[in-house]
């Protein structure tokens, strides 16, 4: 059963740090709202790739030009905040359950 725990254990590890990349790389793009970057820049557009499938969905949810502020990152860094306390602490309580 070490073998399935330390699968659990990895796994929760990999996805922990998938979110917490995800968390910067959205940080930055709010940063980045702020100043207007270059949209042609490789980076810039890296960032948004990596993001608006994320953000797209809040962005449905509350329009921006209702209020006059984006706060789709808000909800998205909740979201991810939520996602890494269930279910990376879940498949970590696993992998102790299992051993």
């Amino acid at each position: 059963m070490f073998v399935l725990a330390n699968f659990f254990e990895a796994l929760g590890m990999v996805v922990g740090y998938a979110i917490d990349i995800l968390w910067w790389l959205i940080i930055i793009r709010a940063l980045l709202s702020w100043v207007s970057p270059d949209p042609m820049n490789p980076v810039v557009q890296f960032i948004e790739r990596m993001t608006d499938p994320l953000l797209a969905p809040f962005r449905h949810w509350v329009p921006s030009h209702r209020i006059g502020v984006d706060v789709s990152p808000l909800f998205a860094l909740l979201l991810l905040y939520f996602l890494k306390v269930f279910i990376v602490k879940t498949l970590i309580g696993i992998s102790f359950r299992l051993r």
